[in-house]
């Protein structure tokens, strides 16, 4: 059995930035196990494969760890592959997910535009053992919605930070997300998930799930710009739309080739 495989990097116009994704066109599913394997050999954040289906497409995600319920960079990454490589012709995608529910993409000029579930996150009691792991002082405030998300008063803290990752893994949480406002921007983030096998990913879709909501808040306003300080750094459009939130982001093909199974 052949497969053809894409990589894409998410959320830039640059190659080498962004988050690097594997995107597996199918035409029925593979088991699952075998997706696992394939997304544990490609060693990337995430694996996306997507089978078409009536209204769209059914898409599912990997980690080299364990299938996860959501994720933006991939999902935008797939939305690249369609519309640009295998002849998508209409200017929204639907993808239908398990856990997600449907995720809508739009295409507008060079930008793509993803439709996602708000996840507002949350008060909660800090983890012992957490602040240790990062490194830092306590945070401003501590937060959950999926993920643990910590608060902090400057972009330094969180460019600066050198969390131990093999601390971090011990946190009761699939991830991480550490937020402060921007100097240039109206928010900045990074998003840590070592028990997920990824120490760092570089940009982080769903965790902007928790972040849009909570900065509309605190900026008191809906429409929001974005970085993920990673080292390959990734750039975001963001919105609330009531229960919804919106972020566009750019993509660039890294490469085509074929698996063989």
């Amino acid at each position: 059995m052949t497969l053809t495989i894409y990589q894409v990097d998410a959320f830039t116009d640059k190659l080498f930035g962004g988050n690097p994704a594997a995107i597996c066109p199918l035409t029925n599913w593979l088991p699952d196990d075998l997706m696992q394997q394939i997304a544990v050999e490609n060693n990337l954040a995430e694996t996306a494969f997507f089978v078409k289906n009536d209204t769209g497409y059914l898409l599912r995600w990997f980690t080299p760890e364990f299938e996860i319920d959501l994720c933006g960079h991939a999902t935008l990454a797939s939305a690249h592959i369609l519309f640009t490589e295998l002849g998508y012709n209409s200017d929204t995608i639907y993808f239908d997910t398990v856990k997600a529910g449907t995720l809508i993409v739009k295409r507008d000029g060079d930008r793509y535009s993803m439709d996602f579930p708000s996840r507002p996150p949350f008060a909660a009691d800090l983890p012992e053992g957490l602040v240790e792991a990062l490194g830092t002082d306590k945070p401003k405030d501590v937060l959950r919605s999926r993920d643990y998300m910590l608060v902090y008063d400057n972009e330094e803290v969180i460019s600066n930070m050198k969390p131990d990752h093999a601390a971090l893994a011990k946190i009761d949480t699939l991830g991480l997300i550490v937020t402060a406002p921007g100097k240039d921007v109206d928010f900045v983030s990074r998003f840590f998930a070592p028990a997920a096998g990824i120490p760092e990913d570089p940009v982080t879709g769903s965790a902007h799930c928790n972040l849009i909501p909570y900065w509309a808040d605190k900026l008191n306003k809906t429409t929001l710009h974005a970085y993920q300080l990673s080292a390959r750094k990734g750039e975001l459009w963001c919105e609330l739309k009531g229960d919804r939130v919106l972020m566009a982001g750019k993509a660039v093909t890294y490469l085509k080739g074929e698996i063989f199974i």
